[in-house]
């Protein structure tokens, strides 16, 4: 488990730096090594390291220590395979993160990515939706149970492939250069993380290196089961590799459409639910 934990932060970081260097290829521009963000950061963390001086100091490390946790509990969830509604409920909790962030320096730019965050909470809904679909079919949460399932009945990807498609949307709302990261607008700078610096900007790659490592571990394992380790890996980076598709050919939606877009697929989610229902 340790050394789990210990690799989650240099794969997610891999991650991200392959879905850079793959929007950039599909834009037609040459894009930075597939290493740059693990470059990224052990750069922040050997440069100087300081705190505004409007910032709310408790705050503004306090969030960078909470922003690791969340995502170290989470990683736990899904390796030792815990509730869903537990792993769901961190994947919100994450937005109170990203609020909590923009918040503490008191720089107007930070401040704006907070308040976005807010208004990106809509993309959490569906994830209601998705735990019904799921729990409709297996008849638990706990995610070992639900990979028992699949492992006896085959994936949930094609008989939930309505819940997938929400899924993987809410995943693709968490990923950097998307469609719905209105929270890292380049007119707002860096977003929520504008003024963090040094190893505070580096503890927050950290996090966003767990962070992607769980979300795309979690709808492997959601929707297609078990998997040795080597597949796993693979699997995880054809999913990358799709949501980087998306990203380089959508343009990122102003936050009214992105708030739009995920209302829509709360509505269709609702209404298969209720047929499945009538359904059964």
């Amino acid at each position: 488990m340790i050394g789990y934990l210990i690799a989650a932060p240099f794969l997610g970081l891999l991650y991200m730096g392959i879905h850079r260097k793959v929007i950039a290829r599909i834009q037609g521009r040459p894009g930075p090594p597939i290493w740059q963000e693990i470059l990224h950061t052990l750069k922040f963390s050997f440069k100087e390291t300081w705190i505004p001086r409007s910032a709310s100091k408790i705050l503004y490390i306090g969030i960078v220590f909470i922003a690791i946790a969340i995502w170290v509990g989470a990683l736990y969830l899904v390796l030792l395979g815990g509730s869903l509604l537990m792993l769901f409920g961190i994947y919100m909790l994450q937005k109170l993160v990203e609020h909590g962030t923009g918040l503490s320096p008191g720089s107007p730019y930070s401040k704006f990515g907070g308040i976005r965050s807010v208004i990106s909470a809509s993309s959490e809904l569906p994830l209601f939706a998705v735990i019904a679909g799921i729990y409709f079919f297996t008849g638990s949460l706990m995610i070992s149970d639900i990979i028992q399932y699949q492992a006896d009945n085959g994936p949930l990807l094609f008989s939930l492939l309505p819940a997938a498609i929400a899924m993987y949307i809410i995943t693709l709302s968490k990923m950097h250069y998307g469609p719905f990261s209105i929270i890292e607008a380049k007119e707002i700078v860096s977003g929520y993380r504008t003024e963090h610096f040094g190893a505070w900007r580096a503890g927050l790659e950290i996090s966003d290196g767990i962070r992607t490592v769980v979300l795309l571990m979690t709808f492997v394992l959601l929707f297609w089961g078990a998997m040795s380790p080597v597949m796993l890996f693979i699997a995880m980076l054809i999913i990358l590799l799709s949501m980087s598709f998306v990203c380089a050919v959508s343009p990122m939606l102003s936050p009214y459409d992105s708030v739009t877009v995920q209302l829509i697929v709360i509505v269709i989610l609702v209404a298969w639910m209720a047929i499945l229902g009538l359904i059964a």
